[in-house]
């Protein structure tokens, strides 16, 4: 497990040699390996998709890259709306993302899985400042994409989603469509109506064509009551963006359905969350 771990980090971290310009060695996270035993499964989620996470020895803090410690869970009860606002790194694990393509369980008023989002530790991830991010951006512009992307190169980003394009690219006409005029990649922005910078900031996510992909904001939704849509985005897209440590906010009761965001810890988490089911 300990090789394994090391190997996965060079990969992980950007370490892997390129095979050719602009080839890179991509993981899918549906399929690798899980550890036998992995204990807390958030935390061994963490270790799996960040190799260079470490917990303290009482498993009150983590460190990215031996970076400063964060705590790991405040062990406060917040309601939905302030798990958004203040939650911790153990609060990003409280709903489990649904690996089947099935929109029943986003009808649950505030199951938002991804949503949360603990700023201090996607700096420690990503970059504490637009310009510790602009440091690793590159421009994705693989079919079937209609126009560039841009997106960080840390942890292997760019080439998680040059594997995902190239998946869906064999997929067939049918996802033409959710690729012809994307919405983006990298704005160091918050998110509409907060305070909270978007995973957009940190160059992790991307928004396919808007037309494909509704948001509950602009359909009127409410918060905690975002409603119903009417999904357009392929099957094929998803699975493809998914196995490669993308999830899909039309997976969320406030759904952002044309959105993809890099984290595969959320995936591993609900693979392992899914073998200790009866």
């Amino acid at each position: 497990m300990a090789l394994f771990l090391r190997v996965l980090a060079l990969v992980l971290l950007g370490a892997a040699p390129l095979a050719a310009k602009g080839a890179c060695t991509a993981i899918d996270y549906r399929a690798l390996p899980l550890p036998a035993a992995p204990g807390d499964p958030a935390r061994a989620a963490l270790r799996l998709a960040y190799p260079d996470i470490a917990f303290s020895a009482d498993g009150a803090q983590l460190s990215v890259g031996g970076g400063a410690p964060i705590p790991w869970d405040d062990g406060a009860d917040l309601a939905p709306a302030e798990r958004l606002e203040r939650g911790s790194v153990r609060a990003q694990f409280h709903d489990p993302y649904p690996l089947a393509f099935d929109l029943a369980a986003r009808s649950v008023p505030w199951n938002d899985p991804g949503r949360v989002r603990n700023d201090t530790f996607f700096r420690a991830l990503w970059g504490a400042t637009r310009d510790e991010v602009r440091a690793h951006l590159v421009a994705v512009a693989d079919p079937p994409l209609g126009a560039p992307v841009t997106v960080t190169t840390r942890r292997n980003v760019a080439c998680q989603l040059r594997a995902a394009l190239a998946e869906a690219a064999r997929a067939g006409p049918g996802t033409a469509e959710a690729f012809r005029a994307p919405g983006g990649g990298f704005n160091w922005r918050v998110i509409a109506g907060t305070d909270r910078l978007s995973a957009h900031s940190f160059g992790i996510a991307v928004d396919l064509d808007p037309a494909t992909g509704p948001y509950w904001r602009w359909s009127g939704g409410r918060q905690g009551a975002a409603g119903g849509y009417d999904n357009r985005m392929p099957q094929d897209v998803v699975e493809a963006m998914e196995r490669r440590g993308f999830i899909w906010g039309g997976k969320w009761h406030h759904f952002d359905a044309m959105h993809f965001e890099y984290r595969p810890e959320l995936i591993l988490h609900a693979r392992l969350v899914a073998g200790r089911r009866p």
